[in-house]
C-alpha cells in the first residue's frame, strides 16, 4: 500500500467504525455537512476561476483557497430543475422522465423526486444526520383543489389551490429526507407561486396579485424576467437569500445548542444570480459591474457568513461545505455583462445557460474541510454535480445499493489530493440541455447528441452575434476534442467517425443500461478495511 493509501486509511478508519456499528455510535466522529447552491452562475462569475471578473469574490476565493476548486465540474441539465434533481438523487433527470424536464411554474408537479428513489438527505438521516433545506426546492410538488384533484402548472392554476387538502406536501421536502425545510416551491423571484412553505405547511397562502410595477427596480433593465402572478401577502423579493441564509443559520444554531453530538446536513439553496437581478438594498453599489456585480457579491457575502459561522460555533475543522452552482448564466445575463462590464459570466466557454455546449454546464465548483482536504487543490478531474451523493456516502461509510444514486461517482480521493489527476474517477459523464437532449464526454472528446445549441437560438436577437459557422452543416450531431479545441468551434463528426460511433454506441448503452455509474460501489472507508 502507497504513502497515500496509507493515509486515507488512516483519515477513515473512524468512519469505518461508525458505518460498521449501531446507529447509537456517538455520530460526531463524522463530520457536519453543508451544501450552498447557487443558481444561474457562470464559471466565469467567481474571481478565482476568472481573473478578468469585474468584480472580485473574496469570500469564494478564500474558501477555494483553503480547500479544493475544480475546473471541469459540470451541472447535470443546464436548466435548474433538472439539476436539482441531479444534486438531491444523484441521478440525471432522464432517470425520472425519461427523457427530459422542465422548470415548474405555478402549481407545477408532482415532484421529479419519485417516491422510492433514494435521496442524499434520506440516506445521510440513516447515517444518523438531522438534515435540513433553506431556499429554493423547484423539483416539484402536489397541489390539490377543493375537488381533490391534483392541479397542473401554469399561474392561474394558483388560486384553485386548497391548502388544507394540499398541506402537508405529499412530496415536498420533509417527505423526501429532510427534518426542516423553509422553501419556495419555484424561483423565488421570478415565477410564481409566491408563497413560503415551511415543514409542507403554507404559512400564508397567496391571495394578492403580484404585479411588476411594484417591485423596487434598482437595477433597470436588469429586472428582467420577474412573472407577475400569485403570491402571499408579505412576501419579500429584495430580501430573499438574507432570508433564506437566517433560516440555515437558525437550524445549524439551534441543532448545535440542543444535540451537539449529533451531525447536520444543510442546504442553503440560494436563487443568485437567477433572473430578476434584485441584490438586498446593503448590497446596492458593491460593486462597479453593475446590478449583477452587486447581486454576486452579496452572493459571496452569504458565503463568507456561513464560513464565519461555523467557525464561531467552533465546528469549523469537523464541517464539510461544497459550493456548487445549478447551470450556466442566463442568455441576457452573459450578454449585458459583457457588453456593460467587458465581464465573461461564461468564462471563455462556447455557449449559456439552455446550451449543450460548455457555456452551458460548466460550472464552479469548491470543497473545504480545513485539515482534511488540502488548501490551495486545483483539481481537473471531470466531475458533476450528481457526484455529491456518491462522494458524501463515502465520508460517512454508506454503502449505496445499485438502484440508488445511479450516475454518481465517488469524487472523494480527488478532494482529499489522493487521487492521480492523470487518472480520471469517471471514464464518462453525461450532460442534458434544455430540451433534455445528450451530451457525453470521454476524456477531452465531447459528443453531442443534437445538432445546434440544444437550448438557445443563435440565428436572430442579441445572441446572433455570438453564432459561428456550421463547419459541418450535413451533421445531425457535434463532436469535439476540448484540448485541441475548447471553444467547441470544429465539428469532426465526420472527420473523425470511428469516435464519433464509438461515443454513440457508448450513449445509447447507459442510457438503455439504467445507469452510468459503476455497481457494487463501496466507500473508501469500507473498501481499504477487512
Amino acid at each position: 500500500m502507497n504513502t497515500k493509501n496509507t493515509s486515507l486509511v488512516a483519515f477513515l478508519l473512524p468512519l469505518y467504525f461508525v458505518a460498521s456499528g449501531a446507529h447509537d455510535v456517538v455520530a460526531q466522529t463524522l463530520p457536519n455537512i453543508i451544501i450552498i447552491y447557487a443558481d444561474d452562475l457562470g464559471y466565469g462569475d467567481l474571481s478565482c476561476y476568472n481573473p478578468k471578473s469585474a468584480y472580485q469574490t473574496p469570500r469564494l476565493d478564500q474558501m477555494a483557497m483553503q480547500g479544493v476548486r475544480f475546473t471541469d465540474a459540470h451541472s447535470p441539465s443546464t436548466i435548474c430543475s433538472p439539476s436539482r434533481y441531479g444534486l438531491y438523487s444523484g441521478q440525471q433527470i432522464y432517470r425520472s422522465t425519461g427523457r427530459g424536464g422542465g422548470a415548474f411554474e405555478g402549481p407545477g408537479g408532482p415532484s421529479y423526486l419519485k417516491p422510492g428513489t433514494l435521496t442524499i438527505a434520506q440516506m445521510l438521516k440513516e447515517k444518523g444526520y438531522r438534515t435540513g433545506v433553506f431556499g429554493k426546492w423547484h423539483v416539484g410538488l402536489t397541489w390539490y383543489d377543493e375537488n381533490n384533484d391534483r392541479l397542473g402548472g401554469g399561474f392561474k392554476n394558483s388560486l384553485l389551490i386548497d391548502y388544507e387538502k394540499s398541506t402537508p406536501l405529499v412530496d415536498g421536502p420533509n417527505q423526501r429526507g429532510f427534518d426542516e425545510s423553509f422553501v419556495t416551491p419555484n424561483c423565488p423571484n421570478t415565477d410564481p407561486l409566491y408563497i413560503y412553505i415551511e415543514n409542507g405547511m403554507v404559512p400564508v397562502p397567496a391571495s394578492q396579485r403580484h404585479l411588476r410595477k411594484n417591485l423596487p427596480n434598482p437595477g433597470g433593465k436588469w429586472r428582467w424576467d420577474n412573472d407577475e402572478g400569485w403570491m402571499s401577502p408579505g412576501y419579500d423579493f429584495m430580501n430573499a437569500d438574507l432570508l433564506f441564509y437566517e433560516k440555515t443559520k437558525t437550524f445549524i444554531t439551534d441543532h448545535r445548542q440542543q444535540t451537539p453530538d449529533q451531525p447536520f446536513f444543510a442546504v442553503f439553496s440560494t436563487q443568485i444570480a437567477h433572473a430578476p437581478v434584485l441584490p438586498a438594498p446593503e448590497f446596492n453599489g458593491a460593486t462597479k459591474a453593475g446590478a449583477r456585480g452587486d447581486f454576486v457579491w452579496e452572493l459571496d457575502v452569504l458565503v463568507g457568513r456561513v464560513l464565519d459561522l461555523v467557525k464561531q460555533l467552533n465546528i469549523d475543522d469537523n464541517t464539510l461545505i461544497l459550493f456548487n452552482s445549478d447551470n450556466g448564466a442566463e442568455t441576457v445575463h452573459v450578454d449585458w455583462m459583457r457588453q456593460d462590464h467587458q465581464h465573461d459570466a461564461s468564462g471563455g466557454w462556447r455557449g449559456m445557460k439552455r446550451d449543450g455546449w460548455e457555456g452551458g454546464h460548466r460550472v464552479p465548483f469548491i470543497a473545504r474541510w480545513p485539515g482534511r482536504i488540502p488548501a490551495g487543490l486545483v483539481s481537473e478531474q471531470m466531475t458533476n454535480t450528481t457526484d455529491i451523493f456518491a462522494t458524501l456516502a463515502s465520508v460517512v461509510g454508506y454503502t449505496l445499493p445499485d438502484d440508488a444514486a445511479t450516475d454518481s461517482f465517488d469524487m472523494l480521493p480527488a478532494m482529499l489530493g489522493l487521487q492521480d489527476e492523470s487518472q480520471s474517477i469517471r471514464p464518462h459523464l453525461l450532460t442534458q440541455s434544455f430540451r433534455g437532449e445528450f451530451q457525453i464526454r470521454q476524456g477531452q472528446w465531447k459528443f453531442l447528441d443534437h445538432t445546434g445549441s440544444g437550448g438557445n437560438s443563435y440565428a436572430k436577437g442579441p445572441l446572433k452575434k455570438y453564432s459561428l459557422p456550421e463547419t459541418a452543416p450535413a451533421a445531425t450531431g457535434q463532436l469535439y476534442n476540448l484540448q485541441t479545441d475548447p471553444g467547441e468551434t470544429t465539428n469532426l463528426f465526420f472527420t473523425e467517425g470511428a469516435k464519433r460511433k464509438e461515443l454513440q454506441e457508448l450513449l445509447e448503452h447507459l442510457k438503455s443500461s439504467g445507469r452510468s455509474a459503476p455497481k457494487n460501489r463501496k466507500p473508501i472507508g469500507i473498501v481499504n478495511n477487512p
